[in-house]
């Protein structure tokens, strides 16, 4: 492993600890984590389901909805554990903190462009739910862009920089069928999970 790898990698973990840090010095209660649980074990069996098929599955969507009804530090970690955890099927490697934080930046994102509307528009604007479908579109492509810095690190040494901007061009046309997969899972599965977690939140009292 060269010198440039391990400094990307050891950043990598270090930024994930710093969030999941701040994440318990929230001291999140027993009703906070439920719906992290239960969206966590939905996203990872549906990447299990869906993992024979390239660049399909519902994580993506499935973090972007959690951010929507609960913000930026549950977005974070639902993104981050549902990496962990269906790895531990798929196959864990020097990618999966990668992953984790590919998925725990698009729930942090989306938490921080959606914050200003208000839950009843959330729930019930068709404006809204249209603009988040080019937002889900785009998200695979930050996610392309993230995972994608472990796979220069480990090539940079081997290749000219217009290689490696060719790492990333063939990053994003992989990820053609992940951006029009997050569209298609967000509109099977933002109104029934999104009306479950808000009802969740409500009831509850579940903080943001």
């Amino acid at each position: 492993m060269s010198t440039l790898t391990l400094i990307i990698a050891l950043t990598a973990i270090a930024i994930l600890c710093i969030m999941l840090f701040i994440y318990e010095r929230s001291k999140p209660t027993a009703r906070n984590i439920v719906p992290v649980v239960i969206i966590c074990v939905i996203a990872s069996l549906g990447r299990i389901i869906f993992s024979v098929i390239p660049g399909v599955q519902p994580v993506t969507a499935t973090v972007i909805i959690m951010a929507i009804c609960f913000g930026k530090r549950a977005g974070f970690i639902t993104g981050a554990l549902c990496a962990l955890i269906s790895n531990l099927y798929i196959g864990h490697g020097p990618w999966t903190p990668w992953q984790m934080l590919a998925w725990g930046t698009i729930g942090i994102l989306t938490a921080l462009i959606t914050k200003h509307v208000s839950d009843e528009n959330k729930a019930k604007s068709k404006a809204f739910f249209a603009c988040m479908l080019p937002w889900c579109f785009l998200c695979a492509y930050i996610y392309s862009t993230v995972t994608d810095f472990w796979t220069v690190s480990t090539l940079v040494g081997n290749m000219p920089s217009y290689g490696v901007f060719g790492v990333f061009v063939a990053g994003w046309i992989y990820a053609i069928p992940h951006s029009i997969a997050n569209v298609i899972f967000f509109l099977l599965l933002y109104h029934p999970l999104s009306k479950m977690l808000m009802r969740l939140k409500h009831k509850y009292g579940i903080m943001a």
